[in-house]
């Protein structure tokens, strides 16, 4: 099992905030989260603005731009194909994930508490298991990159 967290430690770059370029739809974006979270509306222009942001200020942005109306049955979906995006396209990434083998990925979201993304460990969460969406969407990438 290999927990990850911030985009600074150890298997940070399996973060959406780690920087690095990523090309999603015609757009070049400094990171995965701002790719993600442009993706939240299918306004172009909307989606181009993302790519001016820092990881935070994309995340911010996210919350309070209007939901694309498909948005809860797309959403892990594109996750993963961002995320494929990101690893396909920067070959150091790529080698960091596939060196993983087979273990679990695990986002630790206890800073944070996002049992949906990740696996917060916190008193108030340690009742409900985290979906962990995020790290298996790099489990999903990581077996497509084979």
């Amino acid at each position: 099992m290999i927990k990850f967290s911030r985009s600074n430690e150890k298997y940070g770059c399996f973060s959406n905030f780690y920087p690095c370029s990523v090309e999603y739809g015609g757009i070049v974006y400094p990171n995965s989260e701002c790719a993600w979270q442009s993706l939240k509306t299918l306004d172009m222009e909307k989606r181009k603005k993302f790519a001016t942001y820092k990881a935070a200020g994309a995340k911010k942005m996210g919350r309070r731009v209007e939901l694309r109306s498909d948005w809860e049955e797309v959403k892990y979906q594109l996750m993963v194909n961002v995320c494929y995006a990101k690893f396909s396209q920067n070959k150091e990434l790529k080698s960091i994930l596939q060196a993983t083998g087979e273990e679990e990925l695990i986002e630790n979201t206890t800073a944070w508490h996002d049992n949906v993304w990740g696996n917060c460990e916190c008193e108030r969460c340690k009742e409900t298991e985290g979906k962990n969406l995020l790290g298996k969407a790099l489990m999903e990438v990581r077996s497509k990159l084979k």
